[in-house]
């Protein structure tokens, strides 16, 4: 597909490499010219250093004769604007970034609707959605979800105390009577669709899909379920601390904010007036321990500093608190924070990028089963996608164990009337149903791809 991207910051680079490495046709537009010409070093992609709401801009760029066109800078209204242009001149799906707070959902809506958007993106609430998510589960570095929250995927850390270090996976199944599937472990840089014979050890990073019910029993009967946190202090008090605090509160849970700056703190208390906000430097080890860190249950780290974000989770991690998650942008510092101990790192741009490429899939897709949900695990060399299952797929009716699935391919869950399927080999994929695929380090656009 041909997809313009204008806005090369942090999300619109993210996007950029993530489409390009799929194999489209990727015309990146910004008008900072250093800008433009690191990503012409870097990117097999066309570069235009200009404003991309600019009609001979987007002539240029083709936009008439494009699939998609996505306007991530950092100004709304110039996004908006942008994919109107764009959407006149012939693109045929527009995406923005549109973060401000003050477009409520319902303002979202009726904007997207008025101006033929496609897709809005607001990453500050998508990384706030992912914290929440992980906050409800504690036990899990990662929690995903599909077929609006009938099916889940956890992605846990084995630990030295673990009960289960040292079994197969078939062992594993027999001790533990529960609907579930380790699906993919991430054992240092390598990853694997186990099988039966795999044996789990220290430090593996594993995958298990079931519906959330199942999830918990698991855990409960492995010894390593944790309660759901009530008590979150969070530091920085940016977008991303304001949708999560909102998202909190309504669940019932108690909320501290910590910022710098006062005027951000008034302006939090006006917006949260149910959460205690607290002006103070957060990197201050006294300050953070009489605001009562160390009997906090979780700690959430969202300044805009990575080094700063890295540095105070590991000592909220010496203070015992039970969850500590950190939020990171850069990759080479993501890594590094989890080979410094910190289990649970979220990266913003990340979190968007796996969105559009969803995006991109989906519409590129003009036949067969189309991608719903698609997330980026274990480092981005594991994906797990969600299909609708399309009346003509081939494939029907037939039990999985006669399907001849390509290496490195598990089918990991089927929905089918919002019940949640853990397949065996006589299970058999059905029109209408949704089904949940693990593929390691290959791109699948339709489920059709999975066949060898």
């Amino acid at each position: 597909m041909k997809i313009i991207i204008t806005g090369c910051g942090k999300i619109g680079v993210a996007a950029i490499e993530s489409l390009a490495s799929e194999g489209h046709d990727v015309i990146a537009i910004d008008n900072r010219l250093e800008v433009i010409n690191e990503i012409r070093d870097v990117y097999d992609v066309m570069c235009i250093c200009s404003n991309g709401a600019d009609f001979n801009t987007l002539s240029e760029a083709g936009v008439a004769d494009a699939d998609m066109f996505i306007a991530v800078t950092g100004s709304d209204e110039l996004n908006m604007l942008s994919c109107i242009i764009a959407k006149k001149m012939g693109a045929k799906h527009t995406v923005a970034r549109v973060r401000n707070p003050e477009y409520n959902v319902k303002s979202l809506g009726y904007i997207k609707q008025q101006i033929d958007l496609s897709l809005i993106l607001n990453p500050e609430y998508l990384v706030a959605q992912e914290i929440f998510n992980i906050l409800k589960f504690p036990a899990a570095v990662n929690v995903e979800t599909f077929s609006r929250r009938n099916f889940e995927m956890a992605e846990l850390v084995l630990r030295d105390n673990s009960a289960i270090i040292g079994m197969s996976l078939m062992e594993l199944r027999k001790k533990f009577q529960a609907n579930y599937l380790i699906c993919v472990v991430q054992r240092g840089d390598d990853v694997f669709i186990p099988d039966g014979n795999f044996v789990l050890e220290s430090g593996d990073h594993i995958g298990i899909t079931a519906d959330p019910s199942e999830i918990q029993k698991l855990l409960k009967m492995l010894g390593i379920l944790q309660k759901s946190v009530r008590d979150v202090m969070v530091l920085g008090g940016g977008r991303i601390a304001y949708y999560l605090s909102k998202l909190l509160l309504a669940s019932g849970n108690s909320v501290k904010i910590i910022d710098k700056s006062r005027a951000r703190c008034e302006t939090l208390s006006d917006l949260l007036p149910k959460a205690r906000i607290v002006n103070g430097d957060g990197t201050d080890q006294n300050l953070l321990i009489e605001e009562g860190l160390d009997s906090s249950d979780s700690f959430v780290a969202l300044t805009g500093m990575d080094e700063e974000n890295i540095l105070v989770s590991i000592f909220a991690q010496a203070k015992q608190v039970k969850k500590v998650i950190a939020k990171v942008n850069g990759t080479e510092l993501s890594d590094m924070a989890e080979k410094l101990g910190l289990d649970c790192v979220v990266t913003p741009k990340l979190t968007v990028s796996g969105i559009i490429s969803r995006y991109a899939r989906a519409i590129a897709n003009s036949e067969g089963s189309n991608v719903e949900t698609l997330y980026k695990l274990m480092d981005g060399k594991v994906e797990a996608a969600e299909f609708n299952v399309a009346s003509d797929f081939g494939y029907m009716d037939i039990p999985i164990r006669q399907l001849k699935l390509k290496k490195n391919i598990l089918i990991a869950g089927i929905i089918r009337k919002r019940k949640a399927i853990i397949p065996s080999g006589d299970d058999v994929i059905m029109a209408g149903d949704k089904v949940i695929v693990i593929a390691a380090k290959m791109v699948l656009n339709d489920l059709s791809d999975i066949m060898r």
